[in-house]
Order: structure tokens, then C-alpha cells, then sequence
């Protein structure tokens, strides 16, 4: 049976050319229309955007107007370009910063009662406008959520999950919604569970960074750890779903200049998507689509993840997007490779250090296999 989640898709995560996601702040709609444009021309059908939570809900009460009327901006120019949008809420972690409401409690944001009224009305009103919007592809709870605010329970933050996942299926239930996590949930027990991940997504996220999980310790960057993280990791969630056959999206992957000589990106890029597409996923999402303008004070390995630079230029692993966007979009996803899968990895009551070990030691064993 066809669904929506049966034929591939490219996108992008759409990080502004000009000012970063501040241009919420200052915003200036021909400079938007031109990215989205250049992102459209490398053949994406999708982006996801990134919604600074304290700047579109200042206080508890309050969900700026003006903010709203831009993301209605942002959601027009993107259906002008044939794009659809996936909107990250509660943000949170982004880019190795954190932007965290006035209101919120750190240490007690999965639990904290008092919460649930200013988040299910910020929620609400997003909903409100972007309901009105056909490319409107879903909501994202929040970018790496587990990265800003963090519980050692994990039944605490599946049952958060849960509630914030039906409240999205409540005020827009024609859309797709997820919970972008990073790594860690997948590695060993970090904020939420691998199972409640696998098994509560109609389309299960993941973020698969060759740095961050450490693939790139382990090989180079154009060897099996690194260029088949993807297909691995999806065969892991595929393994905590109890369902071989369920969508993936690899919502999150990218490479930087710091981690491998530039002349091999799009080596990279190629061989990490390809991959991924023959290991079953769905949907691939690169991040990100533009570089960061050099005036914003960012880790240096966050300058250069784009396909575009910063004049809306196509960079060499941009071309090579779109040769693959070309060949692969649009087509039915490959049916999700037969492996022989070892027992799902020990993660509880060992080290954080030995959960990851037994992790890497299930990926090794399904990489080879690939």
C-alpha cells in the first residue's frame, strides 16, 4: 500500500544565508525568497526551519503576532518555490547555543505542571497559522531537545513526549510530527528511550553526525563507520521499533571542513546518501543548506556545512545533491535490507561508556553486513 512515506524525499535544513535564524528578528523576505529559490534548484521538496522559541513566545501569555506573521511569510515563499515545511518549536539547542524561554525551569522542564499551558498555547497558535498553509509537513518538537534540557527518567521524558506528540496530532492531525533527537537516546539511556522513540513515530528521525556518535574516530571519513552510519542507525531504530519495515528519516547529517579535507564532502555526501537510500530510508535531510556568514560567533565547523555559500552559490556538494536528488527523488523506497541482527545492545545498568561500546559493537556487526 502506498503512503506518504513510500516514495523518496530530499531536503534540506534551511539555515538563512544572511542572518542566520536572528532574521526572524529582522526580517527581510526578498533575501529568504532567494534561498529558497537556490534551495529549489538543487532539487529539494522540503526544508526544516527553526523557530527560536523566546523570540515568537516572550512570556507565558504571549505569542508574538509579528513573529507569526513572518513564519506565514516564510510558509508562502516556501510553497512559491514548490517546498514543503517542517517547523522545530521548541528550540532550544541549535548550533551550540541554547535559547531558553524566561519561564521555563531547567531542571524540571519534563515535569513541570506549569509548563503545559504556555507551551500547548504557543503550540496552538503555530498551528493556527501553518493549518492554512498545504506545504505544512509537520511539527518537530523541538531541535535536539535532550541537548537543552535533560532528565535522568527516562519514563519521565517518554511520557512528555507522548503528551506533546498528541497535543501536535490534536491541533494539526493531517500533518507529520516528530521529536529530533540526537544520538544519544540511540547509544545508551539519555532523556528519552530508544523503544519510545522507535516505536511512537510514524516516520522514526535520526540524527546521524560521523563527530558527534564518534563514527569518525573509528574510520575515515569515505570508509564503512562513516559513510554507512545512516543505513546501521536506521536498522537499530527498525530493531527498537520491533519492525523492519518502518519509515526512517535521516532528519540530520552533514559534514564539515574540521573533520575531513573539503575536497571529500561531496565524496562524502554521495556515498553517506546512497547508503542511507539503499539501507530503505525515506526521507534525507541535509544539514545544512547554506554556510554562516563569517560576523556570527559560531564553533568553526558550523561555517561551512552548506551546500550554498553565503551568495546563494552552488559549492561542489551542493552539485552533488543534486545529482543525487535528480536520480533519487521521487523514486519508491527500497525495501529495508535482510541482516542478520544481533541481540539489541546492553545499554541499562552499565556505564554510559559501556552502553556506547555495546552500541558500536551492534553497528560494527550491521555495517558489515551492508
Amino acid at each position: 500500500m502506498k503512503t506518504r512515506f513510500s516514495t523518496v524525499r530530499f531536503g534540506v535544513n534551511y539555515v538563512p544565508s544572511q542572518k542566520w535564524w536572528f532574521c526572524w528578528n529582522d526580517f527581510e523576505p526578498d533575501k529568504i525568497a532567494r534561498d529558497l529559490e537556490a534551495i529549489a534548484a538543487m532539487g529539494a521538496d522540503h526544508i526544516r526551519v527553526m523557530l527560536i522559541w523566546p523570540f515568537f513566545q516572550p512570556n507565558r501569555r504571549a505569542v508574538s503576532e509579528a513573529h507569526l506573521d513572518r513564519l506565514d511569510g516564510l510558509m508562502e515563499l516556501a510553497a512559491a518555490c514548490g517546498l514543503d515545511v517542517c517547523v522545530t518549536m521548541l528550540t532550544g539547542w541549535l548550533s551550540g547555543w541554547s535559547f531558553r524561554p524566561t519561564f521555563d525551569k531547567p531542571d524540571m522542564f519534563y515535569s513541570d505542571a506549569s509548563l503545559v499551558e504556555p507551551v500547548t498555547l504557543y503550540f496552538t497558535r503555530c498551528a493556527e497559522r501553518l493549518n492554512q498553509h498545504r506545504n505544512f509537513l509537520g511539527f518537530d518538537l523541538g531541535n535536539e531537545l535532550n541537548c537543552c534540557w535533560k532528565t535522568p527518567s527516562l519514563d519521565e521524558g517518554d511520557a512528555w513526549m507522548g503528551r506533546m506528540l498528541d497535543l501536535c496530532e490534536r491541533v494539526s492531525p493531517q500533518a507529520v510530527h516528530v521529536n529530533g533527537v540526537d544520538h544519544q537516546p540511540w547509544f545508551y539511556p539519555e532523556t528519552f528511550s530508544a523503544g519510545a522513540l522507535a516505536r511512537r513515530h510514524e516516520i522514526i528521525p535520526l540524527h546521524c553526525w560521523i563527530e558527534f556518535t564518534g563514527a569518525r574516530r573509528r574510520s575515515g571519513p569515505l570508509e564503512r563507520a562513516c559513510t554507512h552510519l545512516a543505513p546501521a542507525m536506521a536498522a537499530l531504530a527498525r530493531a527498537y521499533a520491533g519492525d523492519a519495515a518502518k519509515p526512517v528519516w535521516v532528519q540530520e547529517f552533514g559534514a564539515s571542513g574540521d573533520w575531513m579535507e573539503r575536497a571529500q564532502i561531496p565524496a562524502f555526501l554521495e556515498a553517506a546518501t546512497e547508503a542511507a537510500l539503499n539501507g530503505g530510508v525515506s526521507w534525507v535531510t541535509w544539514w545544512a543548506s547554506h554556510d554562516i556568514r563569517p560576523e556570527y560567533e559560531f564553533s568553526s565547523l558550523e561555517y561551512d556545512l552548506g551546500l550554498l555559500d553565503t551568495d546563494n552559490r552552488l559549492k561542489p556538494a551542493g552539485e552533488a545533491f543534486k545529482r543525487l536528488a535528480a536520480e533519487w527523488k521521487g523514486r519508491a523506497v527500497q525495501a529495508a535490507p535482510k541482516l542478520d541482527l544481533p541481540p539489541l545492545p546492553v545499554v541499562s545498568g552499565v556505564s554510559r561508556a559501556h552502553a556506547d561500546q555495546n552500541t558500536w559493537a551492534w553497528l560494527d556487526a550491521v555495517q558489515a553486513q551492508l
